[in-house]
């Protein structure tokens, strides 16, 4: 049992959340209270890891206490380069955003994406118009059963090469540039996964716009729903479903 003090006894499992600003997240926060709630003795701590120290930091935990750790969306396809097993997800779609350690080995999967997809359930979302071919666009496609999915992107061609190694059967696939203009409002849900530098080109959007990036990262879907009066919904807004699965995992 966790004591009142929430200190770190020889017992307490360690898990952390290692991101570029990881002590600014509430994640931490909220999942220690979960675990002080149900009395485990279990505990997060935040780790604010560089770009250049992040392959050394999570190769070194296999011979460390923490028993895995939550990446942060900037290092999610890094990771998949240092883990020892990855789950088929991870494999086919080249990210990696939960890690467990079994021995001197780390073991790899996805969480976020299906956090995501019962966000898009609870909120009645079936016509989604999915931005961009990056592993986020990939785990979300082989996950999205039961969702109506149109496909954009700036370049056909890498559009066609994603949906090929999605074995994806006569997708919808579409073009976005600047040159464009663009009217999403027929779609439930826009998920930008795209390296867009903005979002100009699209004049109106759905009720429901979502992509994974944290507060820390710049987000031109968020931007262009602030200028639209839409809604945005990104990463920190669903921390509390995010916390709760990881709680289930850990």
């Amino acid at each position: 049992m966790m004591n009142n003090a929430n200190e770190i006894s020889h017992q307490t499992k360690l898990f952390g959340l290692i991101g570029e600003h990881a002590g600014s997240s509430r994640f931490c926060a909220v999942i220690n209270k979960m675990f002080k709630a149900n009395q485990d003795d279990i505990m997060m701590i935040p780790m604010n890891i560089r770009s250049d120290d992040f392959f050394f930091t999570l190769n070194n935990m296999k011979q460390s206490h923490v028993n895995g750790a939550i990446i942060s969306n900037e290092y999610v396809r890094q990771s998949v380069e240092i883990i020892d097993e990855a789950s088929g997800l991870v494999k086919r779609s080249g990210m990696c955003d939960i890690v467990f350690r079994e021995g001197e080995k780390l073991r790899g999967d996805i969480f976020s994406t299906r956090v995501l997809l019962e966000k898009l359930k609870d909120l009645g979302v079936t016509k989604i118009a999915l931005i961009g071919t990056n592993p986020h666009a990939k785990a979300f496609s082989l996950m999205a059963c039961g969702f109506q999915l149109s496909y954009f992107n700036d370049s056909l061609e890498e559009l066609m090469v994603f949906c090929d190694e999605m074995e994806l059967s006569n997708p919808d696939i579409n073009r976005i540039s600047e040159s464009m203009s663009i009217d999403f409002s027929g779609f439930d849900a826009v998920l930008d996964f795209s390296n867009l530098a903005n979002l100009n080109m699209v004049e109106k959007l759905p009720l429901y716009n979502l992509d994974m990036k944290n507060f820390k990262e710049y987000s031109v879907l968020k931007t262009r729903a602030s200028q639209l009066g839409a809604n945005y919904i990104g990463y920190d807004d669903m921390i509390e479903e995010l916390t709760a699965q990881a709680y289930r995992l850990l």
